[in-house]
């Protein structure tokens, strides 16, 4: 028997399947999917098995070393779709299996010695060898590795590399009967809490000693039952439940009104039919999207099947995950990162051993290994973080179409802002559109005021706030409601400038500015994070006038203290949210009343959902726009009405107030007055006109070298490749420098392709991928290839 393995090694030259031998006693136990040890070369890896087979390549096969688990981690589906992926992201196959599993599961390698004689060594050696293995950390810590060099030398210890998971399953020490007959165990025994202990194991059938004492059962006890030979102790598994001491308020069913119930019976139709379609459900921010997608999985699980439900990592709030549990309970496995590994581990676990049929989950849980899927349900559509910037480069709605498509299930695509490709789709009947254009809860939408800061700055207002929005927070405070202030940058300033001369101190190793961090007083850069310290006189000229310039959510915050005597600020950002558990905690604080502002940067646009948030304050909604990025427009629609959405969800009327230097931008415009159909309108003609998606595809090139010449010249060997295997319908752009040319002291080219169809180009892309692989491997020359990117800086 053969077994077909794609190794654990990070080298486009190894991406491929290697056949090994299944030794006999393996031979009933081996299926695809599962991860096994191996050899390779003079070491031991993890591998994955993609299939069995009784046919080799070769006649001198190694042998597997070892099964790591017996269910496999991989479904044959995963296993398919894998290799789809592989050459359609242009991508290494075992990139996109480690992408597909939790980080726990992928292999820990550590070095050992192996004692094979321990005749020929003196005892003071062989006592560091637990069950004949001595790791070579701890040699090194002994200072025993010369030591050693003699009996290796020998071969009395052989060198090895021991292979394992990174995070192993959590267990307790525990406690079962010994024998069976519980009534004459309980005549033996004179203690009232012995036999209540003996009652208390049988009924369970075993228990750990932590839940024991909670009963009131000492250690004591137990090992004195243990002693008598009446218990056994035992290893318990037990997974790590994030939510497990979490109280979950009741969420009932409620009823739809017609737009919700005619979203509801079309999809449900597809169900029924197993049908694989692809739904665009356009519904305004309140209008009960959510509870349009819990009744839909209701019904999915009552056909005994499984549902896939994505939020943008921003949006999965206590909200969002209290409304699931409350719903489904148990059977809801939640994955995200602010989950630990150990964590997230033990609920992908709970998924792949049926213990939960509905995961809800950001980016990466489109992989969840369900065997039989009913829906998949990606919220928020229109979110950038879908697309994964790193290899793999997916977009998960790509996969949930694939996915959907294997199991004959609908794929349903939420957004009250979707991005112009799903709403272009759905024009043209690609995709079928529902429409929710009115609140649940009958709530008007919050009035929306722009404040034109051109006005403001002719009238002598040189502050960060409007008169506008600075007389609504005080009348906000005064009430006692809250106000949610929105700022797209974090720290304390965008960047520090000396007046006299006009220098920027910069990061040494990019071509970019250094943010100013007011907290941990330092100079920073974003991108390869360099930092030091501030600067008091400016490098350049020995001026003293030299301040930051710009703001960031630190100085604003500073600003609202100066600025509004009772005010209580909460800021959320990615300073204040890197702890675990810090965004949950910083929200259920801003709910409880503790403060009246929520200043934040876009982790606040979406999932909250507070009736007493009567303001929305977006302080420059000009950030977006003037980025050199083809969808910035878009971005500024969608983070507009996002953000407003926060406002008046119940009985109190909301207010957004929009800060800008650009009024009459055509965004703004259609974001205040509510309409999408005139922004996707205006939108999709200036994309016809530049020739940007939804009328064509692109595919982004970004080369890098340390050496300018070698970048150049490879680049423009790049372009001539391309247009060997493009039509001339084509469009290839450049070589041309990155809008930011250098980081990490790594000179940046890029090339973009603008098509509809060129049935060469995936080749000639997997062709350039292999080749400057080995360029990169010699010279560190690297490509990256980005299909359909978001991010081109």
């Amino acid at each position: 028997m053969i077994a077909k393995v794609i190794v654990d090694v990070n080298s486009k030259r190894v991406d491929k399947l290697f056949d090994y031998s299944v030794p006999e006693h393996l031979e009933s136990d081996i299926v695809p999917g599962q991860r096994v040890v191996v050899p390779f070369g003079p070491r031991k890896i993890q591998g994955y098995v993609i299939a069995v087979t009784d046919n080799a390549d070769f006649d001198k096969l190694k042998p597997i070393i070892a099964i790591q688990d017996f269910i496999p981690e991989l479904t044959p589906e995963l296993i398919d779709l894998s290799e789809w992926m592989s050459y359609s992201h242009v991508s290494k196959r075992i990139a996109v299996l480690d992408a597909m599993l939790p980080n726990a599961v992928k292999g820990k390698y550590k070095k050992i010695f192996r004692l094979i004689d321990d005749e020929t060594m003196p005892q003071e050696l062989t006592q560091y060898f637990k069950e004949a293995i001595l790791t070579l950390e701890r040699a090194q810590q002994l200072e025993i590795v010369p030591l050693l060099k003699p009996y290796i030398e020998a071969g009395d210890v052989v060198e090895d590399i021991e292979v394992s998971q990174k995070y192993q399953r959590k267990t307790f020490v525990g406690v079962k009967l010994k024998h069976a007959n519980v009534d004459e165990i309980i005549s033996q025994l004179r203690s009232e809490t012995q036999i209540r202990a003996i009652e208390l194991i049988h009924d369970a059938g075993e228990l750990t000693l932590i839940e024991l004492k909670e009963e009131g059962i000492s250690n004591a006890v137990v090992n004195a039952l243990v002693k008598k030979g009446l218990l056994e102790k035992i290893n318990i598994e037990t997974t790590r439940d994030p939510y497990a001491h979490k109280v979950f308020f009741e969420d009932k069913e409620k009823a739809l009104h017609d737009e919700q119930q005619h979203a509801f019976d079309t999809v449900m139709a597809a169900i029924h039919n197993n049908q694989s379609e692809t739904f665009l459900l356009h519904g305004i921010t309140g209008s009960g999207k959510t509870e349009v997608y819990l009744q839909l999985i209701k019904e999915v699980l009552d056909k005994g099947r499984d549902a896939i439900v994505l939020v943008p990592e921003i949006a999965l709030t206590p909200q969002m995950v209290n409304r699931f549990k409350s719903r489904f309970g148990d059977e809801v496995a939640v994955l995200h990162s602010g989950l630990s590994n150990g964590e997230r581990y033990d609920e992908w676990r709970k998924i792949k051993m049926g213990e939960a049929r509905v995961s809800v989950g950001a980016r990466s849980s489109i992989f969840a290994p369900f065997k039989n899927i009913g829906i998949i349900i990606i919220d928020e559509e229109h979110e950038t973080t879908y697309k994964q910037e790193d290899y793999p480069r997916y977009h998960a709605r790509e996969i949930a179409e694939w996915r959907a498509k294997y199991h004959h299930c609908p794929l349903v695509l939420g957004s009250a802002t979707p991005s112009l490709e799903s709403y272009a789709r759905a024009e043209k009947g690609v995709y079928t559109k529902l429409e929710m254009l009115t609140r649940a809860n009958k709530a008007a939408m919050p009035e929306m005021i722009v404040a034109n800061m051109r006005d403001e700055l002719m009238q002598g207002n040189r502050s960060m706030f409007s008169n506008v929005l600075r007389d609504k927070i005080q009348e906000k405070i005064d009430k006692g409601e809250q106000v949610v202030l929105f700022l797209n940058r974090r720290g304390h300033a965008q960047f520090m400038l000396c007046r006299d001369c006009g220098h920027v101190p910069m990061c040494p190793n990019c071509d970019i500015s250094l943010t100013y961090h007011k907290f941990t007083d330092e100079l920073k850069c974003h991108y390869c994070g360099y930092k030091q310290p501030p600067v008091n006189t400016c490098p350049s000229c020995d001026s003293e006038h030299i301040r930051e310039m710009g703001v960031g959510t630190q100085k604003v915050e500073e600003i609202i203290y100066q600025t509004f005597s009772n005010a209580k600020v909460i800021r959320m950002d990615n300073d204040t949210t890197r702890k675990k558990g810090a965004h949950e905690r910083l929200l259920e604080q801003f709910k409880n009343g503790e403060a009246n502002i929520l200043l934040g940067t876009q982790m606040i646009a979406k999932g909250l959902d507070f009736p007493n948030i009567t303001l929305v304050g977006v302080l420059n909604a000009d950030t977006m726009l003037n980025l050199p990025d083809f969808r910035s427009s878009e971005k500024t629609y969608q983070l507009i009405t996002q953000v407003a959405g926060r406002a008046g969800r119940s009985d109190k009327k909301g207010e957004v107030v929009i800060q800008t230097y650009n009024p009459e931008h055509y965004a703004i415009q259609h974001a205040v007055n509510y309409d999408y159909k005139a922004f996707f309108k205006e939108e999709m003609e200036f994309r016809r006109l530049g020739k940007y998606p939804p009328y064509f595809y692109m595919i982004y090139l970004n080369m890098q070298h340390y050496n300018l010449k070698t970048v150049l010249t490879e680049s423009k060997h790049i372009h001539d490749i391309l247009i060997q295997h493009l039509s001339p319908k084509a469009y290839v752009l450049g070589p041309a420098p990155s809008p930011i040319a250098r980081i990490n002291n790594q000179h940046r080219f890029q090339i973009l392709i603008k098509f509809k169809s060129e049935p060469e180009l995936l080749k000639a892309l997997n062709y350039l991928d292999d080749h400057y692989h080995e360029l990169f491997v010699k010279d560190k020359f690297s490509l990256h290839i980005d299909i359909n990117p978001y991010m081109m800086m």
